[in-house]
């Protein structure tokens, strides 16, 4: 409990002088133009005084653009309750593991022949994955190294736009305003993955040397009181902390759902099971307290099918839904 926070105050630290480092580049444009000179900074939807650095330059978090994989049988390093993105694309079946995601935040992959950006940022807990076609074009994304209410920005290796992660939307650049399509994952223990998709295939360093793979650089974030990196309003009647489930402009408090097992919303159905770890607790991911698996579905003529879903922070919902609703 000491390690865990000595380790968390160490990050905190860490945070605040590159917040404070961070200062001379906000809303900056003529000095973000010399890292980012074909990016059109003269278009944007946003007050770019929101934007700052979150430390690493340009592709300082590198994107994994030539992914490597092994079958789910040949996998025996995973831990049971450890955390991936579980998606499924027209028939075919890939994991991607947070103890690989939390050091890359982008893969840029094809899967059962969509192109895809498989996301995560650790500091929103945000595992979203996005179509990457756009009128026609198949864009290839990396990290800016800039934050937006403490949610990654994303840029488009083709026009170098700004996309926010959270929204999928462009907010800088010659792109702005154009939104990706969010396509429906999991955020579920590799067990249960596994069990789901035993002829399936899981994501692999390709260098595994090159990172601190299966350790947590965010040692008890989970459990703090306030994020850090973030400058804005909280929500009313919840910890800005606690984890939410959220569909649209709608989140249920990750608590209530615990609690309830299921909650029926319209034609959404929303369930939990015990077994998964946080990726934002303990040093090793795989060891992180459990937090459950979360599965929300909805109804069609065809039956029951996957909605897209987020298990974000609930500042976080609140920074870029401050009109939607939490149910507490």
């Amino acid at each position: 409990m000491l390690d865990s926070m000595t380790a968390m105050r160490s990050s905190l630290a860490a945070a605040l002088l590159l917040w404070l480092f961070a200062g001379t580049a906000l809303a900056n444009p003529d000095f973000w133009s010399r890292e980012w000179p074909e990016t059109d900074f003269s278009k944007t939807s946003i007050d770019l005084t929101e934007i700052m650095s979150g430390g690493p330059p340009k592709d300082g978090i590198p994107s994994i653009d030539d992914p490597s994989f092994t079958a789910v049988g040949e996998a025996t390093e995973m831990a049971p309750r450890e955390p991936v993105i579980g998606l499924v694309v027209n028939g075919v079946a890939r994991a991607y593991p947070l103890y690989v995601l939390t050091w890359h935040e982008i893969v840029n992959d094809s899967i059962g022949g969509v192109p895809v950006a498989v996301t995560y940022c650790p500091l929103c807990n945000a595992a979203i994955v996005f179509d990457r076609r756009v009128g026609g074009e198949v864009l290839e994304f990396g990290t800016t190294g800039k934050l937006r209410r403490s949610d990654l920005v994303m840029y488009d290796r083709t026009t170098e736009s700004w996309w926010q992660q959270f929204l999928g939307e462009a907010i800088v650049g010659e792109l702005t305003g154009t939104r990706l399509e969010m396509l429906p994952a999991r955020l579920e223990s590799w067990e249960r993955f596994a069990a789901r998709h035993p002829d399936g295939e899981v994501l692999v360093p390709s260098r595994p040397g090159m990172r601190s793979y299966g350790n947590n650089p965010y040692v008890g974030y989970d459990s703090s009181a306030r994020p850090f990196l973030y400058r804005g309003d909280y929500p009313e009647g919840i910890e800005p902390m606690a984890y939410v489930v959220a569909v649209g402009d709608e989140a249920w408090s990750l608590e209530l759902l615990r609690q309830a097992k299921e909650i029926e919303s319209g034609d959404l159905t929303l369930t939990w099971e015990p077994g998964k770890a946080s990726a934002l607790d303990s040093r090793l991911i795989a060891e992180g307290r459990d937090i459950g698996n979360v599965v929300v579905q909805r109804q069609t003529a065809d039956g029951p099918r996957d909605a897209v879903y987020d298990l974000t922070f609930a500042f976080v919902f609140h920074a870029f839904r401050p009109d939607g609703v939490i149910h507490k």
